[in-house]
């Protein structure tokens, strides 16, 4: 249990970053998901193979545009320039999109940089040649920067 909250608070302090980022680009955020779920729900969901496992954590507005966000704090690889994404969550995200569109789904890591689950499928199938494990590793180098999906942030005009 332990190394459960461990990563839950490492994974609420990246949605607040996150959350943070998109509101100084004029974005309206609330959270969903998982987390907002009570602990027992939690944890029972842990226990099952439904998508809901991976529902996005944010979900954002600005105007007519909308948009869901799962961020990702423990995407990086620790020891490469890659991202390592489980298959589960990359399929449920290629599932959550198919049912929800137009509405995009991003996967944003610690690094603030986005990725789709096609890209990273495309990505992971295309480049790194996957092994049978239970993850998929994109390189960096694949995602795009925050500010080109997003837009800039305007934090700078409130502050004047």
């Amino acid at each position: 249990m332990t190394d459960w909250l461990a990563r839950k608070t490492i994974g609420d302090q990246h949605e607040r970053t996150v959350k943070q980022a998109l509101e100084a680009r004029g974005w309206t955020v609330h959270l969903c998901g998982q987390g907002t779920y009570p602990a027992p729900i939690q944890q029972a969901l842990g226990h099952t193979q439904s998508p809901l496992r991976y529902f996005p954590d944010l979900i954002a507005a600005r105007g007519s545009d909308l948009v869901t966000i799962d961020a990702k704090a423990r995407m990086p690889s620790t020891s490469s320039q890659n991202y390592a994404i489980s298959r589960k969550c990359a399929l449920a995200g290629l599932r959550f999109m198919g049912v929800h569109a137009p509405v995009p789904l991003y996967y944003v890591p610690g690094d603030l940089r986005v990725l789709t689950p096609a890209e990273v499928l495309y990505n992971a199938f295309h480049t790194l040649r996957p092994t049978s494990g239970a993850y998929h590793l994109v390189s960096s180098r694949h995602a795009l920067p925050f500010d080109d999906v997003f837009g800039a942030s305007n934090a700078h005009e409130r502050a004047a």
